[in-house]
C-alpha cells in the first residue's frame, strides 16, 4: 500500500510539473507573439503616420487568435504593478517649478472636474440605463478617468506650447490619484450600505493627505540614501523599490498609495537627481524609467485589444454608444466652465487649449482595471465591464487616431524656422555648460589632470561664446522686427515669465521671513501679475 502510495504521490508530482513547464512555454511563446505585435504596430504607425497606442489595441483585438491561451489585464498586477511604475516615471520627469505656475487649473481638471464628471456621468446613465445609484456612480467614476498618454504621445511628435503639455501631464498625474480616492470610497458606501457627505469628505480628505505625507516621508528618507550610492545600477535598484514600495506602504496604511508615488516621484526627481548626481547615474537612472515607462504602455494597451470581445461589445453597442454620449457630456461640462472661470484666479486658459483638452478625453488602462475590480457580488457586473471595455475602445481608437489633426487644425503646433534656431543654439548652450560643470567635477575629484582639463575646457567655451553671440543677436533685435508668427516673441516671454516668476517668488519669500512688509511689497506684486498676464502663453 504504501508503495501505491508514493508512486500514486511521484505521478501527480510529475503531472504537476509538466503542466507547470507547458505554462512556461506558453507564457513565453505569448511574450514573443506580443513583442513581434508590439515592432509591427511601431512600423505601420510611423509609415502611416497613426498614434501608437491607438495601433497596440487594434493590434491586441487581431493576435488574440494567435495566443496558445487567453491572456488579458490583470487589475492587480495593474494597480500594484504598472500604475506605480507609470506615475513614478511620470513624477520623475515631471519640473515642479512648472507644475507649481500651472498648478491651479491642473487642481480645479483633477479635483472638482473629476467629481463633477463622475456626477455628470452617473446621472446620465442611471436615468438613461436604469441602473441604481451605486452601478451608475461607479461607472462615473471609471469613465470620468482621463487617460493622456495617447495626448503626451501626439505631443512628443507635434511640439504645442509647454504651458498646454505641462497642464495635460499634470492633470495625469493626479487624475489616476483621484479615480482610485473617489472608486474606493464608493465601494465603501457598497459594502457598508450608508456614507454621510460629512464622512465622504472626511474619507477623501484622509485618504488624499495621507496618501501625501507618505510620499513625502519615503521620497526624502530615499534622496540620502541615494546620494551615498556611487554605483548606478545600485541607485536604479533603489528607484524601483521607492516606487512599489511607497504604493504598497500606502495601501497597507488605508490611504492612496497612487499619490503617495506621484509625491515621492516629483521629490526624487526634483531633489534626489540634483546636480550633484553624476551625468552618468542620471541618464543610467532616466533612460531606464523611460524604457520601463514605455514598455509597460506597450504590453497594456497590446492586452486592452486582447481582453476585448467583439462579439460581447456589439451586443452591448447601444449601452456603449450612450455611455461615449454621457462621458463626453461630463467632460464638456467641467472643462469649460472650470476653466471659463479660471481668468479670476490665473492667467486664462485660451480656448482652443479647452479643446483640446475636451477632445482628448481618452479612456485607458486605468478604466479596464477598475472595471475588473468591481466587486463581482455587484448584480450586471458583466454588462458594466463590457460597456467600459467598449467606451475605451471607441475612445482609443475614435479619439485617438484624430488627435494628430486636432493638434493641426486648432493651430496648436507651431514650430518655424527661427524658433528652430533659436532652439538649436539653446541646446548648444545647455549642453556646453552642463559639459563644463562634469568637467570641473572630474577636476575636484582628481580624475583629470588640470593640463587636460583646461584643453577640453577651452573647447567647450569656444561653443558657449558662439551660441551666446548668436543668441545675444536675436534677443537684441526691436520688437518690431521679430514675427509673431515665428514663435520668437513666445520664447522671450517664456524667458521673461520666469523672470518675472522669480521676482515674485522673491517677494513673497521677503514677506514670509518678515523681512518686508505685506503693505509695501503687494504693489508691486500687482504689478507683477499684470506684467505676467501680457505675456504671450509658452
Amino acid at each position: 500500500m504504501p508503495c501505491h502510495l508514493g508512486q500514486l504521490l511521484l505521478a501527480n508530482l510529475d503531472a504537476a510539473v509538466s503542466n507547470s513547464q507547458e505554462n512556461v512555454a506558453e507564457l513565453v511563446i505569448t511574450l514573443i507573439i506580443l513583442l513581434l505585435g508590439a515592432t509591427g504596430v511601431a512600423l505601420l504607425t510611423r509609415r502611416f503616420r497613426l498614434p501608437y497606442v491607438t495601433g497596440l489595441v487594434l493590434a491586441g483585438l487581431a493576435v488574440t487568435d494567435l495566443l496558445p491561451r487567453r491572456t488579458g489585464l490583470d487589475p492587480s498586477l495593474v494597480l500594484n504593478l504598472f500604475l506605480p511604475i507609470l506615475i513614478f516615471e511620470a513624477g520623475i520627469n515631471t519640473d515642479i517649478s512648472r507644475l507649481r505656475s500651472t498648478f491651479k487649473p491642473i487642481a480645479l481638471l483633477a479635483v472638482p472636474g473629476s467629481a463633477i464628471s463622475s456626477g455628470i456621468i452617473a446621472i446620465l446613465l442611471k436615468f438613461g440605463l436604469g441602473l441604481a445609484w451605486i452601478p451608475a456612480i461607479l461607472l462615473g467614476v471609471i469613465l470620468a478617468n482621463t487617460d493622456t498618454v495617447s495626448m503626451i504621445a501626439i505631443f512628443k511628435e507635434m511640439p504645442v506650447p509647454s504651458r498646454l503639455s505641462t497642464i495635460v501631464e499634470g492633470e495625469t498625474l493626479f487624475n489616476d490619484a483621484t479615480a482610485l480616492v473617489l472608486f474606493n470610497l464608493v465601494l465603501q458606501v457598497y459594502s457598508t450600505g450608508s456614507l454621510t457627505f460629512l464622512e465622504g469628505v472626511q474619507g477623501f480628505l484622509f485618504i488624499a493627505i495621507g496618501g501625501i505625507i507618505i510620499g513625502l516621508i519615503l521620497g526624502y528618507l530615499s534622496i540620502p540614501i541615494f546620494a551615498r550610492l556611487d554605483d548606478p545600477l545600485s541607485s536604479l535598484l533603489l528607484t524601483v523599490a521607492v516606487a512599489l514600495g511607497t504604493f504598497q506602504v500606502g495601501q497597507s496604511l488605508g490611504v492612496s498609495g497612487a499619490v503617495a508615488v506621484v509625491v515621492a516621484g516629483l521629490i526624487f526627481g526634483n531633489l534626489g537627481l540634483s546636480r550633484t548626481t553624476s551625468a552618468s547615474t542620471r541618464i543610467t537612472l532616466l533612460s531606464f524609467w523611460e524604457y520601463a515607462s514605455f514598455s509597460v504602455n506597450t504590453f497594456i494597451f497590446l492586452l486592452i485589444g486582447v481582453e476585448i470581445d467583439l462579439i460581447t461589445l456589439w451586443n452591448a453597442l447601444p449601452a456603449v454608444l450612450l455611455a461615449v454620449l454621457a462621458f463626453q457630456a461630463g467632460r464638456i461640462l467641467s472643462v469649460y466652465p472650470l476653466l471659463a472661470g479660471i481668468r479670476w484666479i490665473d492667467r486664462p486658459i485660451p480656448l482652443p487649449w479647452q479643446h483640446l483638452l475636451f477632445l482628448g478625453n481618452i479612456k485607458g488602462s486605468l478604466s479596464m482595471a477598475l472595471a475588473l475590480s468591481l466587486p463581482t457580488t455587484l448584480p450586471g457586473r458583466e454588462g458594466f465591464i463590457a460597456i467600459i471595455y467598449g467606451c475605451v475602445l471607441l475612445s482609443l481608437v475614435g479619439q485617438g487616431s484624430s488627435l494628430p489633426w486636432v493638434v493641426k487644425r486648432l493651430n496648436l503646433s507651431k514650430f518655424s524656422e527661427a524658433k528652430q534656431q533659436i532652439e538649436e543654439l539653446q541646446a548648444q548652450l545647455i549642453t556646453s555648460k552642463a559639459a563644463q560643470d562634469e568637467l570641473d567635477t572630474l577636476l575636484k575629484s582628481g580624475v583629470l589632470p588640470k593640463s587636460v582639463y583646461e584643453e577640453m575646457r577651452s573647447a567647450y567655451q569656444v561653443r558657449v561664446a558662439g551660441a551666446e553671440k548668436s543668441l545675444r543677436e536675436i534677443y537684441n533685435r526691436r520688437p518690431d522686427e521679430f514675427d509673431n508668427k515665428s514663435g520668437e516673441i513666445g520664447k522671450l516671454d517664456a524667458i521673461r515669465r520666469r523672470l518675472l516668476l522669480a521676482e515674485k517668488a522673491a517677494l513673497n519669500e521677503a514677506i514670509r521671513t518678515r523681512i518686508l512688509s505685506e503693505e509695501i511689497v503687494r504693489g508691486r506684486l500687482t504689478k507683477l501679475d499684470e506684467q505676467l498676464l501680457i505675456l504671450e502663453d509658452d
